[in-house]
């Protein structure tokens, strides 16, 4: 998270027996709020797969105590989506309904379970034709074409906005994280014309930035480079995560992106973001009898 350290006042926490360490929460406060680090996609509390629900609640209490203590008196967490975890996750989920959390935000993902059996869409099948006819190329590696040439400007001309990282954040990260982080684009007759960069874990092949020029629809480019992704380049994984399609805290969906995720087979996996009043810690007390 070194990268971004200037923008987030960080309060990361680590809990320990003894002095073996057994959860860390990354976060960041503002004021009198600790936020599950707003730097970071996904979050929660971190844990060894062997620590049981029991544990679990109690590490999260000292948590909360340790923050009521200190004044801090919310905590907003976000959930890690359940096709992140290598086990089932829910027990934060279930201290969320203990506590009388709040339910800030509900975003949806739209991610291909790689296990089933795929069903691409009519027209994004068509669209991938259309490439093979064009003779569209896919080749791995060129962040700075993708940054210079499409994701900057789209960004700029759509939503006047900025990708969250900087070119340079993007090749720093990449840097640290050779094997992680991935950029893979399409070219027409040498030119680029789409791409996409890929957080890639050992289950799960996340989208994190896709853009593309005008002539999409009529090269069949974006068609072309999620199927041969999901079909070759990602096939041995778990999920392919195209990430969330939603605006206004998670209330409202661009339907048209959506509908265009779901035609390489995409179906909707939730996240969720709890306001958690720090006091509550006591009610943990009452779970176990």
């Amino acid at each position: 998270m070194e990268y971004h350290q200037d923008r987030f006042e960080d309060h990361s926490l680590m809990v320990y027996k003894n002095d073996k360490l057994l959860a860390i929460l990354p976060a960041n406060k503002k004021e009198d709020t600790l936020y599950s680090h707003q730097g970071l996609t996904y979050g929660g509390l971190v844990v060894d797969h062997r620590i049981k629900l029991n544990i679990f609640a109690t590490l999260f209490q000292e948590v909360l105590r340790y923050l009521n203590e200190r004044g801090i008196l919310k905590l907003e967490i976000k959930l890690l989506p359940s096709i992140y975890a290598n086990l089932p996750n829910d027990e934060l989920l279930y201290l969320m309904f203990i506590l009388d959390s709040k339910l800030m935000k509900r975003d949806t993902l739209s991610a291909v379970d790689l296990n089933a059996n795929l069903n691409f869409s009519k027209n994004r099948i068509e669209g991938f034709k259309r490439a093979n006819k064009h003779e569209l190329v896919l080749k791995e590696g060129d962040f700075d074409s993708f940054w210079n040439t499409l994701l900057v400007p789209n960004l700029r001309k759509k939503y006047q906005s900025s990708p969250v990282h900087s070119l340079s954040d993007i090749k720093l990260l990449r840097e640290n994280f050779p094997k992680n982080i991935r950029q893979f684009n399409v070219y027409y007759n040498d030119e680029i014309v789409a791409g996409t960069t890929v957080f890639e874990t050992d289950r799960i092949a996340h989208l994190q930035y896709i853009a593309s020029e005008d002539r999409r629809s009529k090269l069949g480019s974006l068609d072309f480079l999620h199927m041969q992704l999901i079909k070759n380049v990602f096939a041995d994984k778990s999920y392919f995560d195209f990430g969330i399609s939603n605006e206004n805290q998670g209330k409202t969906i661009n339907s048209g992106l959506m509908l265009w995720k779901e035609g390489f087979g995409a179906r909707t996996v939730t996240q969720d973001c709890y306001s958690i009043n720090t006091e509550n810690y006591k009610n943990i007390d009452s779970i176990f009898i």
